[in-house]
C-alpha cells in the first residue's frame, strides 16, 4: 500500500491565509480562485463564491496576452480610467470632453480606450461614428479625430449602429485584450479607458490586464444626487480592494447654466450633500463640479469639442480646471 502523508490539520482561516489565492470565507478545501477546479469541486459545493468562480472570467495561470500588452503599454505614459459605478451621469461625454481638452495641445498624443462594450458611445461624441478600424502588419489601427487624438471602440466594429452586443464575460475580456495588446497606438501621453456602470467583467480585466504596466489612477464620476452617490461609494471601495489609485471626484450636472443669462440653478439637488460631502467622508479629493449647460449634449451628438465651440461657458471652465489638476496631481506623484 503506498502511503500518502497528510498536512498537518489546518482551520479554515489558516488555510485561507496561507493560499494568497483563496477567499477569507472559503471552505477548508478551497482549490484557489486560481485553480482549474475553481467553483467546480465538490468542496465548492455551498460556498457563497461558488458562482463567481465557476464564472470567473479570469484566466488560470499566466495569461499569454500579458506580455504583448507590457510592450503595447510600454509607449503610453498615463494611464487612466474614467468610472462612474451609475449609469447616466455623463460618464462617457465627461470622458470625449477630459481628451479633447488634453488634444488641444498640438504636442501631446492622447487615446480613448472605449471598454462600454455594450453601449458604446465613444464613436458618436468624438465624431467617428461612421469609421471603421483598419489592421496592417503592426496591428489595429486606431480611429483618429485630429492628429493627436485616436480611438478605439467595439462600436467601430459593428456592421450598424442599431446592432446589439450581446456577448457573456469570455468574450469581453478577449476583446479587452485584443484591443490592449493588438492596436497600434504608438506613443501617447495620455490613454483615458472609458468603462461601462458597476464592477464587473470589463473593470475587472482591464485591471488584470494593466497590472504589470500600471494604472495612474482612476477619476469617478458622480452627480449631485444621493441615488448616484451609494454607487459610487461602492466604485470607492473597488479602487481601494483591487489597488487602483483614486485621482479624484467629479460632480457632474451639478447645476443648470442658462446659456443666455448665465445663471446656474440646481436640477439634481444634493440632498445628502452631493460629492462635496462624500468627498469628505471618503477621503477621497473633489476635482471640480460641472455644471449642466445643455450645448453639451448638442455638441455630443454632433460629436465636436464643446470645449472649443463654448470657450466662455462655465462648464468651459470647470472642464480646465478639472484636467490642470488631474496634471498636476500626476507630476505630483512622480516626484
Amino acid at each position: 500500500m503506498l502511503a500518502v502523508q497528510q498536512p498537518p490539520s489546518t482551520t479554515p482561516e489558516q488555510h485561507s491565509a496561507s493560499l494568497p489565492d483563496i477567499p477569507s470565507n472559503a471552505p477548508q478545501h478551497c482549490p484557489g480562485t486560481e485553480s482549474e477546479l475553481a467553483g467546480k469541486s465538490d468542496a465548492c459545493n455551498g460556498c457563497a463564491n461558488q458562482e463567481i468562480c465557476a464564472s470567473s472570467t479570469k484566466p488560470k495561470g499566466p495569461d499569454p496576452a500579458l506580455p504583448f500588452i507590457r510592450e503595447r503599454m510600454a509607449d503610453v505614459k498615463h494611464k487612466i480610467l474614467v468610472l462612474s459605478g451609475k449609469g447616466g451621469v455623463g460618464k462617457s461625454t465627461f470622458t470625449a470632453q477630459l481628451a479633447w481638452a488634453f488634444a488641444s495641445d498640438e504636442t501631446t498624443q492622447t487615446g480613448v480606450l472605449d471598454l462600454d462594450i455594450c453601449g458604446p458611445s465613444i464613436p458618436t461624441i468624438l465624431g467617428l461614428a461612421n469609421e471603421q478600424v483598419h489592421s496592417s502588419s503592426s496591428g489595429w489601427s486606431p480611429v483618429y479625430a485630429q492628429p493627436n487624438l485616436a480611438a478605439i471602440s467595439v462600436g467601430f466594429l459593428l456592421p450598424s449602429a442599431k446592432d446589439a452586443v450581446m456577448w457573456r464575460g469570455p468574450k469581453k475580456n478577449g476583446l479587452i485584450a485584443q484591443f490592449l495588446k493588438d492596436v497600434d497606438w504608438g506613443y501617447l501621453d495620455y490613454m483615458l479607458v472609458d468603462t461601462p456602470p458597476g464592477t464587473s467583467d470589463e473593470h475587472l480585466s482591464v485591471v488584470q490586464y494593466l497590472k504589470e504596466s500600471g494604472i495612474d489612477g482612476a477619476v469617478l464620476v458622480t452627480t449631485p444626487q444621493e441615488v448616484a452617490l451609494q454607487d459610487v461609494r461602492r466604485e470607492i471601495d473597488f479602487c481601494r480592494k483591487v489597488g487602483i489609485p483614486i485621482l479624484g471626484l467629479v460632480e457632474n450636472m451639478s447645476g443648470f447654466v442658462c446659456p443666455g443669462c448665465k445663471t446656474e440653478s440646481k436640477i439634481f439637488k444634493p440632498t445628502t450633500g452631493g460629492a462635496k460631502r462624500l468627498a469628505e467622508e471618503t477621503n477621497v479629493e473633489l476635482l471640480g463640479s460641472v455644471p449642466l449647460d445643455p450645448r453639451i449634449g448638442k455638441s455630443a451628438d454632433y460629436g465636436v469639442s464643446f470645449l472649443d465651440d463654448y470657450p466662455d461657458s462655465p462648464a468651459t471652465t470647470a472642464y480646465l480646471d478639472i484636467i490642470d489638476r488631474i496634471k498636476e496631481i500626476l507630476e505630483e506623484r512622480k516626484k
